[in-house]
């Protein structure tokens, strides 16, 4: 056969593959058998659900009772710390009574995720009404699991969202199929994240369901941050999730090709007990989440009371053709940063603005009473995206001269982070940065404050008040988590010397839908000079004024914008602001971040390189001028340099040295093939 004609009938027998659907009476023949392999059996007979008692779950009440209609109140508590965040989450998990609702963008089977699962499965089976919504890209790996999952129990449902080609799992060329003809609807992902317990306490933010987000992978982990909220606030949350859980666009697992598939060829497997690569790490998560005084100290403790609390999501109907008109959350976003007065402190992975976006940082800029804009976000040497990071490498002149951005760019092995490297086992790098143990650490109240207690912590609700309304009773447990054994002591090759893993498990957060199925490599950090557990930004929050606090799903980019849905917790309270301000401040301080700023004019024809540059910038491809206008800064303390400075204040550059544009990383192929997507890729942007 000509080639030609062999390369379409291949093409063809993939289509007719990857399209062939189950019929309607297939589809309802796999429901039934998944609803008839359900257990209906509830392992308690009380009317609580035999729910664990936990003071963190008693917030919501307590709220609701101290609230009125003209004054609300709400307990919100601020997840910087990623064991915290899994404590958080089991907690409330075992101490719902009636429904929990979970949302997400990605849902791993790895430890931390498998711990979630087995609580929400416990959750069911002693009576609580568990429905598990993930968006269908960033599911469960193994058909076997959904489809056990679709017969596990009478109180367990789950679905998928936006399922393309109408199947759970799709393959790279069923993916590349499905670009070639659904490009939108591709495109088109629940990005939303929230987890509620009986529509009175949620946890929404950043975080996805993955050992990366929680401190527990040895190579790689997250800097990101979640907002615990308790309250009126919660029922809002709750008539959010029914919406997305009653669009056509969720799917039951067992309604889809590949799932019901299994299930009407070999009935509905069971699920095999879990394996936790760290089966002492999650013991000692489970005795935690069990034990009032470590829920008192790491989670009670830092509860901020205040008053009302906005969710802002993007609903379902963002997904409509007219999708601009559906973009609430980032809408609301625009809104808070066109009023900012003073101040605005963005935090985010990815620095790819949208036209938009651009637009409204312009406009502000070009206000003579302009406020300050700080905006924290990922190095090269940091990020688990770098063809992201390569576009806003590509328009930092625009970034700093046009927009006024204060830019500050996480390193890859962060001194002072909320990190617990120790869960790990690993071991981070000495960092070698001379003067950095003396610099100090709390700066003027007009420049950099890298660990500021919150403002006004005291006008909260007294921390002792909250911890000592837990209840006796609680079952109390072990400690926390030992250290993750070494590789060597489970049998495995030692790798804590390598620089440059050869294979990352998978693309980490796999935040692009269009990249997500580009060669691995793609998709992987970029070499570093040296080893250690790398720390990468993924919070996506704002301070407006010190006064408002921010903390969502949205990265600030074309992808919130146009395709992904978004939601955000939005908090007018001083205390909550500063509370976040000072958390990324701590981010922004210099054994953190390196600072971005203009590099040093070139002695003669500074003025015909900046044109030159600007020109080549503005092209949409061939943007090969290799100077770019900015580079990345190190703070070197001394007498004359007792603090952090914006890169603005007159004496800057005496304290700030030059440490290249991508410090940290080993040059390579990487940092040209960065270069090349600074040139060539800004028709990326729209779906990056």
């Amino acid at each position: 056969m000509n080639p030609v004609l062999r390369g379409l009938a291949a093409l063809l027998a993939l289509s007719l593959a990857a399209c062939a659907s189950l019929s309607p009476a297939q589809r309802d023949r796999a429901t039934a058998i998944a609803a008839a392999a359900r257990s209906t059996q509830v392992d308690c007979a009380g009317a609580d659900a035999c729910a664990q008692p936990s003071a963190l779950y008693a917030l919501g009440p307590q709220a609701v009772a101290e609230s009125t209609e003209q004054q609300p109140r709400h307990y919100t508590v601020i997840l910087d710390r990623g064991p915290d965040a899994l404590l958080a989450r089991i907690n409330l998990i075992r101490s719902a009574r009636h429904t929990l609702d979970l949302q997400t963008y990605i849902f791993e089977e790895d430890d931390a995720a498998r711990l979630v699962l087995d609580e929400l499965l416990a959750a069911a089976r002693r009576g609580v009404r568990v429905r598990l919504l993930i968006d269908q890209l960033a599911a469960m790996r193994h058909v076997d699991t959904l489809a056990a999952l679709a017969g596990a129990h009478v109180d367990f449902e789950i679905k998928l969202y936006n399922p393309v080609l109408h199947r759970a799992r799709i393959t790279y060329p069923q993916y590349a199929l499905a670009a070639a003809c659904c490009w939108r609807r591709l495109n088109q992902r629940m990005h939303t994240k929230l987890l509620l317990a009986d529509g009175r306490v949620g946890i929404s933010g950043g975080r996805n369901y993955q050992d990366d987000y929680y401190d527990w992978d040895d190579e790689y982990n997250f800097r990101d941050r979640d907002v615990l909220v308790a309250g009126p606030v919660a029922q809002v949350m709750g008539t959010d999730f029914q919406v997305f859980w009653s669009d056509r666009r969720s799917v039951p697992v067992e309604r889809l090709a590949d799932v019901g598939k299994r299930i009407l060829e070999q009935g509905v497997p069971a699920l095999p007990p879990s394996h936790f690569e760290r089966p002492q790490r999650a013991q000692a998560m489970r005795e935690a989440a069990a034990d009032p005084q470590q829920i008192r100290e790491r989670l009670l403790s830092q509860v901020i009371a205040v008053g009302a609390v906005r969710y802002i999501s993007d609903t379902p109907d963002k997904h409509r053709e007219d999708a601009e008109a559906n973009a609430l959350a980032s809408d609301s976003l625009r809104n808070l940063i066109a009023n900012a007065r003073d101040e605005v402190m963005v935090q985010t992975p990815y620095l790819v603005l949208s036209k938009s976006a651009q637009d409204l940082f312009r406009t502000l800029h070009a206000r003579p009473d302009r406020p300050r804009v700080i905006v924290s976000t990922n190095s090269l040497a940091s990020t688990d995206a770098f063809i992201a990071y390569a576009l806003s490498y590509k328009y930092k002149r625009r970034y700093l001269r046009e927009f006024g951005f204060n830019i500050y760019e996480y390193k890859p092995f962060p001194a002072d982070a909320p990190i617990d490297i120790a869960a790990t086992g690993a071991q981070l790098p000495d960092l070698g940065l001379a003067g950095l143990a003396e610099a100090d650490a709390a700066a003027p109240a007009d420049a950099l404050a890298a660990q500021a207690e919150p403002a006004g912590a005291d006008a909260a609700t007294p921390r002792g008040a909250i911890a000592e309304g837990a209840d006796p009773n609680e079952i109390r447990g072990a400690g926390l988590a030992e250290s993750r054994p070494r590789r060597a002591e489970r049998g495995e090759p030692d790798r804590s010397s390598v620089l440059y893993r050869q294979r990352y498990r998978q693309p980490l957060t796999q935040e692009y839908a269009a990249m997500r199925y580009a060669r691995r490599r793609t998709n992987e950090p970029v070499p570093l000079k040296r080893a250690g557990v790398r720390i990468g930004m993924h919070a996506k929050s704002m301070v407006i004024d010190g006064r408002i606090g921010v903390i969502g799903t949205h990265n600030f980019d074309p992808r919130g914008d146009h395709y992904n849905t978004e939601s955000t917790v939005v908090i007018d309270d001083a205390v909550f602001a500063q509370a976040l301000a000072a958390s990324i401040r701590r981010d922004i301080a210099p054994e953190n971040s390196w600072v971005i700023a203009r590099r040093d004019k070139p002695p003669i024809f500074s003025g015909l390189e900046y044109s030159i540059a600007k020109i080549s910038e503005h092209l949409p491809i061939f943007d090969l001028w290799p100077v770019r206008y900015a580079t990345s800064y190190e703070f070197v303390p001394g007498p004359d340099c007792p603090h952090p400075l914006y890169r603005t204040d007159p004496g800057f550059r005496a304290c700030y040295k030059p440490v290249g544009d991508f410090p940290e990383v080993n040059l390579g192929v990487k940092s040209l093939t960065t270069r090349m997507f600074t040139a060539f890729g800004a028709g990326l942007a729209p779906i990056l």
